[in-house]
Order: structure tokens, then C-alpha cells, then sequence
């Protein structure tokens, strides 16, 4: 299905739910707010926030900017920082840091010079990128499937393998055997099955509903006005150029997948939607926005590649975000269900990263590149994992690792040597 193809509004409305529950926007601020333990009125209000700027994000970017079916929400390479901040008291200065991020990078973005990256994303890269991308999605994935890690009461338990297997075999085997509608719904036909079955096991917790209110608004500067502090604001840019990484790698799939040319205009339009949206995010408690790899798995998986359900996302998105009584309805869904989404979504990210080295010039030289990339994103955040500061959000981010390494590697193993040849024949 086209890029711009118009669907019947019912169908439209469902592929933009598949999109909705796919992306779990609402679990990067649940979770944080749980880990810093805010009160209940600053929990509701970073949940509003995310729903609000992913929603408006989502919209114009589908509509205006980069003009892919990309959905837009909350980066998880923030959560630990936010987290951090929020435990210190210094949320005004991580609203800070991400306001002032922001602004550079909008500065960056319209300026072209950001749209400058393309250059650098050669196959090897992009492929690197966005496996790793796939595989960090893994760790979050797994967890929620087996409910947990070794020692949980729910890790691995029966009811936990009832709802996570039978909702990733039923998405798996109709996005890749399904025809029509039943591959197209595979997603919201596997979360269907998997709630029915969570509610058969007395695994959904209604009473979460009954504590939220028909309507809310996010309150403007909620932590205070913003603070600016240096070590905050390096940690919070750092953050936010492998989110920007990240999301490179993201526009370069989604545009492989649809046979789009990702041009430099595209681009700028792109990181200046976010960052602009990020900007706003900050002014209401929320994180910054990126664009989401889960979502371009999605993609691959059911075949529908019109923005028309992406946009219909971004306006339920809004809703979430002003009525948070349906915003709760999400958080029926437990975290078992969620990881039987995921796992397809992550792996077919994966096999898009493969799909897309495959493209590269077979050299020695390339396998060499793109062997010592994963190797170092897979295995260099183990060591680094209680590093803190700019330098543990660095080195413990395998997104970042990859994309440096390749970019690097290149630099240095291609692009020199070519240059230095050049120079030598003339």
C-alpha cells in the first residue's frame, strides 16, 4: 500500500490503533515516573505531556515535514538521565537541558547542516544502525514476554508464556501468512487475543480507570521555571544526539521500505519538526520526541505503508493526552501482551538491518566494518553499564557505539584511503 494511499476511514482508524499500541508511548513516562517516585499529579501530567507532543509531532511530521508514516514519541536513550534527575530534584534542570538541546538542534535543522548526516549514511551504516536499533529494542521486549528477569514472581510463569506466545505466534504467522485484512490487522488481532486472554487469567486491572479523570490539561513549567546547569545540559545533548542517530537511522528504513528518496529537504524538515516538538515538550513536563523503529517494523510486517493511519495515530494520540480516563485503557493491556507486539516488531527491524547490508559492495573491507560495529555496540555496554554521566550515556548506548564505530571505521578504512589514492594519481 502507497505512501499516499487513502483508506476507508473504519480501516484507517484500525491501522492507526495497530500503530498506537505498537509504539507504547505511555511506557518511557510511567516508567519514569514510577522509578523517581513522583506524585500522583506530576505522573498524570508527564503522561499527558508525551501523549500531547507525540500527538502533535506525529501529525505534522506525517502531513508536513519528512511526510513518512513515522510515529513520533518519547526516546528511551532519556530514561535513566530523567530518572537521575528526578532523584536529585533537578527535573527543572533536565527541562532545561532539553529545551536548550532543542534549540540547537532546530538551529542545526534549519540551517541544513544536519542534513548533512545523509552523506554519512552509507549502507553500512544504516544497516548497523538499524539492526542494533532491533536489537536494543530486544532487552525491553524480552522482559516484558517473560515478565521480567530470574527471581520475579511473574518471570517466565505459566500465565506469564499464556499471554506472550500465543500473541506473538498469532502476529507472526498472519503477517507472514495472512491475506489481506488478517495480515494487514495482524498486530490488533494478536492484541485482541492476548487481552481476552489476560481477562480469562484475571490479568487486567480495571480499577486504574475508575482513578483517572475525563479530562486533563498539562500545567505549563510543572517542576518549576527551568533551571540550566552545565553538567546537566551536556548529559541531556549527548542523550539527544543518539536519539538523533537513532532516528537517522529510522527516516533512512522507512524510506528504503517505501522506495522513497530520503533527500537533504526531507531531512531538515524532519529534525525540525522534532526538536521543535521536543521544545514544547519541555515547556509541559514531557521528554523529547523521536521517531520510532517499532513502528517501521510494523510497517514491513502488515504491508501498509500510507501516512493516512499515521496521521489518525497522532489525533488518538491527542485525545490520550487530554483525556487520560482513555489514556488508562492502554495500561489494561499487561506487560506480557505488550512483549508478544514486540518481539515481531524488534525482529523485523533486525532482519530490515540485515536487508539493507545486503545492499552493500561485497569488500572485505565492509564486512570488516560492519563485524567490528556490532561487535562493539553488542558487547561495549556491558562494560560501561554503571558509568555515569556523559560518559556512561555514551558508552553505554549501543545505538551510539554502532553508529560512531561504523562512521569511524569508514572514515578511516574507505573514505582516507580513497582520498590519500586520489592524491597520489594526480
Amino acid at each position: 500500500m502507497g505512501i499516499d494511499e487513502k483508506l476507508p476511514i473504519r480501516q484507517g482508524i484500525l491501522y492507526g490503533l495497530q500503530h498506537v499500541f505498537v509504539s507504547n508511548v505511555w511506557l518511557d513516562p510511567i516508567f519514569v515516573a514510577a522509578m523517581i517516585g513522583l506524585p500522583l499529579t506530576l505522573s498524570a501530567n508527564i503522561v499527558n505531556a508525551v501523549f500531547i507532543s507525540a500527538g502533535l509531532v506525529t501529525i505534522v511530521q506525517a502531513t508536513k515535514l519528512v511526510r513518512l508514516p513515522i510515529i513520533q514519541g518519547p526516546s528511551a536513550a532519556f530514561d535513566s538521565i530523567m530518572i537521575a534527575a528526578g532523584k536529585a530534584n533537578g527535573l527543572a534542570a533536565a527541562s532545561g537541558g532539553i529545551f536548550l538541546s532543542a534549540i540547537i538542534v532546530f538551529f542545526l535543522s534549519i540551517t541544513g547542516l544536519i542534513g548533512k548526516l545523509k552523506a554519512l549514511f552509507t549502507p553500512v551504516i544504516t544497516g548497523t544502525v538499524i539492526f542494533v536499533v532491533g536489537i536494543s529494542l530486544s532487552g525491553f521486549t524480552l522482559y516484558e514476554f517473560l515478565g521480567g528477569t530470574l527471581g520475579m514472581e511473574t518471570f517466565a510463569t505459566i500465565e506469564t508464556l499464556s499471554m506472550s506466545i500465543p500473541t506473538a505466534m498469532i502476529v507472526i504467522f498472519l503477517s507472514l501468512f495472512g491475506k489481506g485484512k488478517w495480515k494487514s490487522f495482524s498486530f490488533l488481532i494478536g492484541l485482541v487475543i492476548g487481552d481476552i486472554i489476560a481477562f480469562t487469567l484475571g490479568k487486567t486491572n480495571f480499577s486504574m480507570i475508575a482513578d483517572k479523570g475525563w479530562f486533563g490539561m498539562p500545567h505549563f513549567l510543572p517542576y518549576g521555571s527551568l533551571a540550566f546547569e552545565w553538567g546537566t545540559f551536556l548529559t541531556f545533548f549527548t542523550a539527544y544526539i543518539v536519539a538523533i542517530i537513532e532516528t537517522m537511522g529510522v527516516y533512512e528504513a522507512s524510506a528504503d521500505m517505501l522506495k522513497i528518496n530520503l533527500d537533504s529537504k526531507r531531512i531538515r524538515n524532519g529534525f525540525a519538526g522534532e526538536s521543535a516538538g521536543s521544545l514544547v515538550s519541555s515547556l509541559i513536563g514531557g521528554f523529547p520526541t523521536t521517531a520510532y523503529g517499532q513502528n517501521v517494523g510494523l510497517l514491513r510486517l502488515t504491508g501498509v505503508g500510507s501516512r493516512q493511519p499515521v496521521l489518525i495515530a497522532g489525533i488518538i494520540f491527542l485525545i490520550l493526552g487530554f483525556v487520560p480516563k482513555a489514556g488508562a485503557l492502554l495500561a489494561l493491556t499487561p506487560d506480557a501482551v505488550v512483549g508478544g507486539i514486540f518481539l515481531p516488531a524488534a525482529a523485523s527491524l533486525v532482519f530490515t538491518g540485515i536487508s539493507i547490508l545486503g545492499k552493500t559492495e561485497k569488500t572485505e573491507t565492509n564486512y570488516m566494518i560492519i563485524g567490528l560495529s556490532l561487535l562493539l555496540a553488542i558487547s561495549l555496554p556491558t562494560y560501561f553499564k554503571d558509568l555515569t554521566g556523559t560518559a556512561g550515556t555514551f558508552f553505554s548506548n549501543s545505538i551510539f557505539i554502532a553508529a560512531i564505530s561504523s562512521i569511524v571505521l569508514q572514515l578511516v578504512l574507505i573514505n582516507l584511503p580513497m582520498h590519500f589514492k586520489k592524491g597520489v594519481s594526480r
